[in-house]
């Protein structure tokens, strides 16, 4: 069927009754006639397809099995499968799809707050040199305690091992001893064979020259002066370390009353048996160096030693005193005591 068209304005009377007359198959009805230059339509516009025959309507379109068929939320849980909570297809990556865009170069102002931004802050800064402090302090601390433990002991021992075997090579030698001897020259060797010690004695108690080089110092000086073993009657009194530098009197606590205790020198052997300890006395209690020490139980005079050293251990807090009494005084030439050969 054909669509009302409105009259044609242009023309006379007589053109406009004409051609209604005119028969359908005439060229002036329909498409020769709409050709005419006093028509009013425009000669280029297109033909309405709608308006000129009839046609088969167009099938409608096929919906998708995936395209949801119910109401809103229906059509919201489909979305959620096809494309994830947040909108995009599951395994597709945005920056694959999407290059990233060169950025534009920064301006000075905002090259110079961004660098500011990632500058650490002073609390930042303050806790980075505390941690460094603690650091440095933790490992100064390690060291010093191997130094003191280990590398101490390590050094005083090859010390005071080489002042023994000069000694003893002095004596095999036939070198005399002079009767005095200056601060830190060695004399005698200290044997305690309960504890595995065997180490050389020299005059004087100076740390440097003697206690920290691993060997005992002899109480010599003015005021602390004590008896050699080959005087009549009288104290020897000796001093060792009980910790680091050699350590030779750490373990004299164990000693039993009756534990030998030999001073060697170049001409006898001198055996003590041990008699007493105190455990703990004040650095200045000097009265247990007396000929007839105080607190020993000793009643009178006689030839006794006197081995001091410091407790608790690590420590110079008090001081801990071990004595004993000679039993027995044998020439070199007669050989070993029986406490050195057992």
């Amino acid at each position: 069927m054909t669509a009302l068209r409105p009259e044609r304005e242009s023309g006379t009377a007589g053109d406009q009754g004409s051609s209604y007359g005119r028969p359908y198959g005439d060229s002036g009805a329909f498409g020769g006639g709409r050709q005419d230059h006093h028509s009013s339509e425009p000669a280029g516009r297109p033909v309405d397809d709608e308006t000129v025959a009839l046609r088969i309507p167009e099938p409608p379109p096929r919906r998708s099995a995936e395209e949801p068929t119910g109401g809103r939320a229906a059509r919201r849980k489909a979305a959620k499968r096809r494309h994830g909570r947040r909108g995009a297809p599951r395994g597709a990556s945005v920056d694959s799809e999407s290059p990233e865009e060169p950025r534009a170069p920064l301006s000075r102002v905002e090259a110079r707050r961004q660098a500011r931004a990632r500058k650490p802050g002073a609390a930042v800064i303050a806790s980075r040199a505390i941690g460094e402090v603690f650091i440095t302090t933790g490992v100064l601390m390690l060291l010093f305690v191997t130094y003191q433990l280990w590398w101490t002991n390590v050094r005083a021992h090859a010390q005071a091992d080489k002042a023994a075997s000069n000694l003893q090579d002095d004596w095999a030698n036939g070198k005399r001893n002079p009767g005095t001897f200056e601060p830190g020259q060695g004399f005698a060797l200290l044997h305690i064979p309960d504890l595995d010690v065997v180490v050389p004695i020299a005059e004087g108690i100076n740390s440097k020259k003697v206690l920290d080089r691993g060997m005992v110092g002899h109480y010599a000086e003015d005021g602390l002066k004590t008896a050699m073993p080959d005087a009549k009657t009288g104290n020897f009194g000796l001093a060792g370390h009980r910790n680091t530098h050699g350590e030779p009197f750490r373990y004299i606590n164990k000693l039993k009353p009756g534990a030998p205790i030999v001073v060697e020198t170049q001409d006898e052997y001198f055996v003590y048996k041990m008699a007493s300890i105190l455990p703990v006395t004040s650095p200045s209690n000097v009265s247990v160096l007396d000929p007839v020490p105080k607190q020993s139980g000793f009643k009178g005079p006689g030839r006794y030693i006197t081995l001091t050293t410091c407790t608790p251990e690590f420590t110079s807090k008090y001081r801990m005193i071990v004595w004993g009494k000679m039993v027995e005084e044998r020439p070199r030439s007669k050989g070993k005591p029986d406490a050195l050969v057992s």
